[in-house]
């Protein structure tokens, strides 16, 4: 009786996979998809298919293709291995979706121009490049929850600092109880910098950082950064900005 009831159990399972990777891509998307992703061109199924033309919260993306990978089911969650071309640049990860909406980034390695991001981040005239490589991001309800990797950012613009460019900078993701943290410094930025970010899961953030001249440092950010207060002994200022995501 127990190998009748596993072999039925089997079979049901086989027939879900069966039906839900046959659906097709068009169908569910009609269906299922939030109004912050838009695709066009959309061929192939559930199980395996692409997408010409992608829009996801605002990113603009190119052959976006995604692949099933059915044997994550029986962890209780659906996954795929995904990839997409953005305007410059590439996206590759392992996405995996929990019944609670929360949504596991696995792998992840990217080259990204930052400026589809300036609103979402609420920084007009934002600009430069990022590389993102994460072992893990989980993101629930639209914020962070854990993250675990390294990003870069090189020839980094941002207007409410700097308006040309401060060069680049690096920040190395932990996860810990209070939410993501970061420790973030400089690599070959115009600024010394050493600093620490906070994301909390109810979606504020707070970036502290003690910044200091350097030989490169243009004379007019110089005089900007005075507006930061007293600088400390080593010459440092303090920086502070906090909001939400």
């Amino acid at each position: 009786m127990q190998l009748r009831a596993r072999l039925i159990t089997a079979g049901a399972v086989i027939l879900v996979i069966g039906l839900f990777t046959a659906f097709p891509a068009r169908v569910a998307y009609n269906w299922f998809a939030p109004s912050s992703v838009r695709l066009e061109a959309i061929s192939g199924s559930v199980w395996n298919g692409r997408a010409a033309q992608a829009q996801v919260e605002g990113l603009y993306l190119r052959d976006l293709s995604w692949r099933f990978r059915p044997l994550a089911l029986f962890t209780g969650k659906v996954a795929y291995a995904v990839e997409a071309t953005p305007l410059s640049g590439f996206i590759n990860a392992n996405v995996f979706i929990g019944v609670t909406g929360a949504i596991r980034l696995e792998d992840l390695q990217a080259s990204l121009p930052l400026q589809p991001f300036e609103s979402s981040v609420g920084m007009p005239g934002l600009r430069g490049n990022v590389n993102l490589q994460f072992d893990r991001v989980v993101i629930k309800d639209g914020v962070p929850v854990a993250a675990n990797g390294e990003l870069a950012v090189a020839d980094l613009v941002a207007p409410m600092i700097y308006r040309g460019s401060i060069g680049g900078y690096r920040a190395e993701f932990f996860t810990q109880k209070s939410g993501v943290v970061a420790s973030v410094m400089d690599t070959d930025g115009v600024v010394d910098i050493a600093g620490s970010l906070e994301i909390a899961p109810d979606r504020s953030y707070q970036f502290l950082a003690q910044l200091a001249p350097k030989a490169t440092t243009p004379n007019k950010l110089r005089e900007q950064m005075r507006f930061l207060g007293t600088a400390n002994e080593r010459g440092q200022y303090e920086l502070r900005l906090e909001g939400a995501l």
